[in-house]
């Protein structure tokens, strides 16, 4: 597949093929166009494989617009809008290897049902504490 053309609106890049198919992406996976300016998003180039933002340093690939995960799970929504957490301190804190944990938020791996609701109750118990917090 190659992407011809590309636009955006708030929570998403679009990308049609040479086709005239359409395709869709969430930002959430991309932080840097998401946060950018519409200028900055305006000023990319078409590569071989996929589109780069110089600027930015950001690039995506022509493939990735096909991939089944276009809008990210629920519990990577929670990480990747949570960038204040270290995902290798919090797995820790959950009993999980640090680098399972990045690959379930970045979607090359899927937690088993057990593995999510460990992460789950990790999560809920550290907002319970949040919310003893008082000054």
């Amino acid at each position: 597949m190659i992407i011809k053309k590309i636009w955006f609106d708030k929570d998403h890049i679009y990308g049609e093929d040479e086709n005239g198919k359409v395709y869709s992406q969430s930002l959430l996976w991309y932080s840097k166009l998401l946060n950018a300016t519409d200028d900055e998003r305006c000023q990319y180039r078409f590569g071989f494989d996929g589109i780069h933002w110089r600027n930015l340093d950001e690039d995506i690939s022509f493939e990735s617009f096909g991939y089944e995960d276009a809008e990210p799970s629920q519990l990577q929504k929670f990480f990747l809008t949570h960038k204040e957490l270290d995902i290798g301190e919090f797995a820790k804190r959950a009993g999980i290897d640090a680098t399972l944990l990045k690959n379930y938020v970045n979607g090359f791996k899927y937690p088993s049902k057990e593995c999510e609701q460990k992460i789950v109750n990790s999560i809920h118990d550290m907002g319970r504490e949040y919310i003893t917090v008082t000054l």
